[in-house]
């Protein structure tokens, strides 16, 4: 594993480090293990290179700031021995080579050290919990803005807080005149995770083609199932023929949709290379707002992709608002792509 450390005595630039595939950021919290984590098997199975990149930032418990470069020296050594560990403990398990593997330490804030480095990489990788575990430094409100400000696809990987169930299940107990204890519990999928299908949220746009394309290569990487998914509102769907001065049926609503959903998928060409030989992809038009429509379908999906905007000129599906809350409550992980 090579490394990379830029700190504020100006021995290099971030923009010298936009060399690797996948770029994920690390801090040692359980989220980023499991950012890292995925990130490395996804290189595994693609022969792409890893950069893990933390960014610090000078903190009382770490005693008075360094006034020479010496003390400089010893700082980025102790930092770049902890990122050793952490993308040690990170790869147990796993069979890796660390010539596909960069550590990069850099003195700046999470989300602009990535946006840097990661301007060039294949995709940003960072993980959360809930958005109630604020102190994290890669969270849900800070995952979903670097996942609207990026130009390149923004990967949030998924982890299971058991504070927020138990949180959910007082709050279920507290509002509900019982003797019984009462547990929440969402719906989910009955299948292990490893076999539930990617879902790929579209909505007719050219970044919808990207999100799909995306999804395409994801699917086939991971042998599993893809599922296309539209969700619509009549608002969505721009003038209807023979509509022009009413409000449509929503029946008519659906044909519509399915049309355009028609239409993607036939403008989307699915490469012959690399594509296993049962590979499934199936398409579906649900009347439902995007952010509802999807988040559900996370509850039964292994992956989620979506893209960062909508239809242009109509009222946008992808909008940031949108993308926020699919990033933010979203039950598995989720792609957004530009």
């Amino acid at each position: 594993m090579s490394d990379t450390t830029l700190n504020a005595a100006g021995s290099g630039s971030i923009a010298d480090t936009r060399l690797h595939d996948i770029v994920v950021g690390v801090d040692g919290s359980d989220e980023s293990f499991a950012a890292l984590r995925w990130a490395l098997n996804e290189a595994s199975l693609t022969g792409q290179q890893v950069n893990a990149v933390f960014a610090w930032s000078h903190s009382w418990d770490m005693g008075s700031e360094p006034e020479d470069e010496e003390q400089w020296a010893e700082v980025r050594h102790d930092i770049a021995q902890k990122l050793r560990d952490w993308v040690s403990e990170a790869s147990q398990g796993m069979t890796i080579n660390e010539d596909h593997v960069k550590l990069t330490s850099v003195k700046a804030t999470g989300t602009s050290a990535l946006l840097e480095i990661g301007r060039d990489a294949q995709q940003i990788v960072v993980g959360r919990r809930s958005l109630g575990r604020v102190a994290r430094w890669f969270l849900g409100s800070l995952s979903a803005s670097l996942a609207e400000a990026a130009e390149v696809p923004v990967t949030v990987v998924r982890i299971l807080d058991n504070e927020e169930s138990s949180v959910q299940d007082a709050i279920a107990n507290a509002l509900t005149p019982s003797e019984n204890t009462v547990t929440y519990d969402l719906p989910g999928s009955p299948l292990p995770r490893s076999q539930r299908p990617i879902v790929v949220g579209v909505d007719g746009s050219e970044t919808s083609r990207h999100a799909l394309r995306f999804a395409i290569d994801l699917a086939a990487l991971h042998h599993a199932p893809l599922q296309v998914m539209f969700c619509w509102q009549l608002k969505d769907l721009g003038v209807i023929e023979g509509y022009e001065n009413a409000i449509a049926p929503i029946a008519v609503g659906q044909e519509r949709a399915e049309r355009i959903l028609d239409e993607l998928l036939d403008s989307v060409e699915i490469p012959t290379a690399g594509i296993p030989d049962d590979f499934q992809i199936e398409s579906h038009a649900f009347h439902i707002s995007a952010a509802k429509g999807l988040i559900a379908a996370s509850r039964y999906a292994r992956h989620l992709v979506v893209g960062s905007r909508g239809l242009s000129g109509l009222d946008a599906h992808f909008l940031g608002s949108v993308s926020k809350q699919i990033v933010n409550f979203a039950d598995c992980t989720v792609t957004v792509v530009h």
